[in-house]
């Protein structure tokens, strides 16, 4: 089973999806865990206190490393082996590989991503259960120093979002439905994009045959397997639109 501690001011930006679709049927089947811890608690003074201004000036304020510390380190003295993940534009870019590695805990890590990413080798096996902590930052960012305390920093890209709570619904959900179990088919995470490098899917078709005078390509009408095969090898990446 894989546990996400997800460490946030705004639980109700996150929780209503992991209780939908796969997610919550991860949850159901006893494969995946979520569990939220409020940053707003270990604040502090009477106002409950989470952020300051910068050293040295300069506009928005900061996460402070009191209540992130006492957060994570609340967390850890249940489970001493999570591991935190920080979203964050410094980080190594997020891809399907690496959510493959977080699942799975196998094989090396992949060519180009950033060094830190040699940590997932110690994790531990595939059977054993894993537990992540992803801290949500906001406002203009966080106090450096917190970092001390991060595992694994991840980033989507380059672009700036207002919070950690979105990158961390897009964790969550790219490394849970590669579990065994969560999908519906059984190499439903096997054959799509990404699942090898940088391939991308073959075109998909549903009923009706002719939609609109868009028809559906008659290889795939024919049942000769073989064919069929070979026009989705010829096709993947593409689109007939």
């Amino acid at each position: 089973m894989i546990k996400f501690t997800i460490i946030t001011l705004f639980r109700e930006a996150i929780e209503p999806y992991l209780k939908t679709s796969m997610m919550w049927k991860a949850v159901d089947k006893g494969l995946a865990e979520f569990e939220f811890v409020n940053l707003r608690e270990f604040g502090l003074g009477p106002h409950k206190s989470v952020d300051d201004t910068p050293y040295g000036g300069g506009d928005g304020m900061l996460l402070r490393c009191e209540p992130v510390f006492a957060a994570i380190e609340f967390v850890k003295a249940k489970d001493p082996e999570a591991k935190v993940i920080l979203p964050t534009p410094v980080g190594m870019t997020w891809n399907q590989e690496l959510a493959r590695e977080f699942a799975f805990h196998s094989g090396p890590c992949p060519a180009g991503t950033n060094a830190r990413a040699a940590a997932l080798r110690n994790a531990p096996n595939q059977n054993a259960n894993s537990h992540y902590i992803i801290l949500c930052p906001h406002y203009e960012g966080y106090d450096e120093r917190i970092l001390a305390i991060v595992d694994y920093n991840i980033s989507l890209g380059k672009y700036v979002l207002t919070g950690g709570e979105l990158p961390a619904l897009i964790i969550i959900d790219s490394v849970v439905r590669l579990i065994p179990g969560v999908l519906g088919g059984e190499t439903s995470a096997e054959i799509e994009s990404f699942s090898n490098g940088d391939n991308l899917e073959y075109p998909q078709y549903t009923r009706p045959e002719d939609f609109r005078g868009m028809k559906v390509p008659e290889v795939l009408l024919s049942g000769n397997h073989g064919e069929i095969a070979k026009w989705r090898e010829e096709h993947s990446g593409t689109s007939l639109l």
